[in-house]
């Protein structure tokens, strides 16, 4: 979402959402405190996130959705997702809005987030107010609150986006690596704070005697949350129209395509990208003025492209995260369900007030402090991972991550106590860690290794694939909505033909076996 360049030792910036028209600008040094503030989104959203994945199995189960059909409803977002993201992603970047081009589209889809948590959360409640007859309401209930779930996941997928290209919009390179330091911390612990929140029994608090139900007490600390972090979010930086800044560069010339520092970095998003020092030229072969100059969008025919023409070593590692955010969603989504039903041994369907659905309740809450032990291992780790790949490299920490989770997943699945499930939580982080870091950094170590061939080879023309490490960290982020669209259409069919959600435990360790196996010997990791 920008790119590095300049001089060697100046790092300049440039917009990604055209070649030139805002040329190349040097943004100001950032405080700490702004920096932190600009990360309140991703705790806001993290927390939500944590809300979502603790309780929409449970709400969908205690609105009576079917068992067949649960899993469906985590198959429609990523579908969506899969399919308008280029165009949401390409508005983003031509947005001339007069509040900048980033901030109007974190506004609108912190709204949607608010909207679909609004609908998922208290859907049955006011459907059974409003509505007596039993078919009816059931019938209302199921599509407010599958609704609610796909606005709620469409929107919060979507704005990590915009979020990160806000960041490298209105900072420097070193700004850039702070402001994603704590875009992570924050992310642990926003996380961490609504799995605790959602551990909590609230029916026995007064707080949960006055709202009414555990629902309505984590949508009114998810509203809350969610309003003040993206309010300190959206006040954090200052971002420039995109109409002035390109008022202010229109009038300069065009630049003569000065050679660029080697380290040149190449951001997520941006299809066509710089491979000797240069950029590649405008359809026609002419020399246009900056104003002029149109980038290329990412669209599916060019992502399918690119995954076709990549060299076998970037494939392998997409298959690698794709098998890796298969398995770590099939155990995720279903968690709290499974701790309800499989190791508490409760019902979702029995009556509200019955004794099975009140045990299956306290399941549920159990599970949020496992998931709660998941985002601070989470965090732990993702420090303890510095030191640790100087003694085992990436291969051992993306095998370990594999096999932990495979052999943590499939401990659970056989033997669902109580104690050792929240144990054998911390599994769930050192996973989740992984999947956010080694694959990230095996880009930047193939991107490295290929910029400095061809400085031995004398700089050749730019890759004729159109490739360049915008697209492949794209085309490799979108590996974890195709997982989502593989754990919301298949696990439903194995739920019913297994009869348990046992088997959902059980894939999600057989999955992560399969991909330790397959890091281990397929994917290439650079000496």
């Amino acid at each position: 979402m920008g790119g590095n360049g300049g001089q060697p030792g100046i790092h300049t910036y440039t917009s990604l959402a055209e070649g030139g028209p805002f040329g190349s600008v040097e943004p100001p040094k950032r405080p700490t405190g702004r920096l932190i503030m600009h990360s309140m989104a991703m705790f806001g959203r993290e927390f939500c996130y944590a809300v979502e994945a603790a309780y929409v199995t449970p709400v969908l189960l205690s609105v009576g959705l079917p068992k067949s059909l649960y899993s469906v409803v985590w198959l429609l977002s990523p579908v969506l997702g899969f399919l308008l993201q280029p165009v949401v992603g390409s508005a983003s970047d031509y947005c001339r809005a007069g509040w900048g081009r980033r901030r109007p589209f974190i506004l609108t889809l912190a709204v949607m987030m608010l909207l679909g948590m609004a609908l998922y959360l208290n859907g049955d409640t006011v459907i059974s107010a409003l509505i007596a007859d039993p078919s009816r309401k059931l019938i209302w209930a199921i599509t407010i609150t599958m609704t609610g779930v796909v606005l709620f996941d469409f929107a919060a997928d979507f704005i990590d986006g915009p979020i990160k290209a806000y960041l490298f919009d209105v900072c420097s390179h070193q700004d850039k690596e702070r402001g994603l330091h704590y875009h992570a911390l924050f992310t642990g612990f926003g996380g961490a704070l609504g799995y605790l929140l959602g551990a909590i029994d609230w029916a026995h608090l007064k707080l949960g005697r006055v709202l009414g139900t555990e629902f309505q007490v984590m949508f009114f600390f998810s509203a809350l949350v969610l309003a003040l972090c993206f309010i300190i979010h959206l006040c954090s930086i200052p971002e420039a129209p995109l109409r002035d800044a390109a008022k202010d560069i229109l009038p300069q010339p065009a630049p003569q395509d000065p050679p660029l520092s080697s380290d040149r970095k190449h951001e997520y998003g941006s299809i066509e990208k710089v491979k000797s020092g240069y950029e590649l030229p405008v359809q026609g072969g002419k020399n246009k003025n900056p104003a002029e100059q149109i980038q290329r969008t990412m669209t599916m025919k060019s992502l399918l492209r690119a995954l076709m023409n990549m060299p076998p070593h970037y494939r392998c590692l997409c298959i690698s995260h794709l098998i890796g955010w298969t398995a770590f969603l099939s155990n995720m989504l279903f968690f709290t369900d499974f701790m309800g039903r499989i190791v508490y041994h409760g019902n979702p369907y029995s009556a509200h007030n019955s004794t099975e659905f009140l045990i299956y309740e306290r399941g549920v809450e159990v599970g949020c402090w496992g998931l709660c032990i998941n985002s601070v291992f989470s965090s732990l780790y993702s420090y303890f991972q510095k030191a640790l790949v100087s003694y085992v490299g990436l291969k051992g920490l993306y095998f370990m991550g594999y096999l932990l989770f495979g052999l943590g997943t499939g401990l659970i699945g056989l033997f669902p106590n109580v104690y050792s499930t929240l144990v054998l939580c911390a599994s769930f982080g050192v996973m989740s860690s992984t999947l956010y870091t080694v694959p990230f950094n095996l880009i930047a170590e193939y991107h490295r290794e290929e910029q400095q061939e061809e400085q031995q080879a004398q700089g050749g023309g730019p890759d004729s694939s159109g490739r360049g490490q915008g697209l492949d960290c794209a085309t490799l982020t979108c590996m974890v909505q195709l997982a989502q669209i593989l754990v919301g259409g298949g696990l439903g069919f194995l739920v019913n033909m297994a009869g348990s959600v046992v088997v959902v435990v059980i894939t999600a360790s057989l999955v992560a076996l399969i991909g330790c196996c397959f890091v281990a010997v397929f994917v290439r990791y650079v000496d």
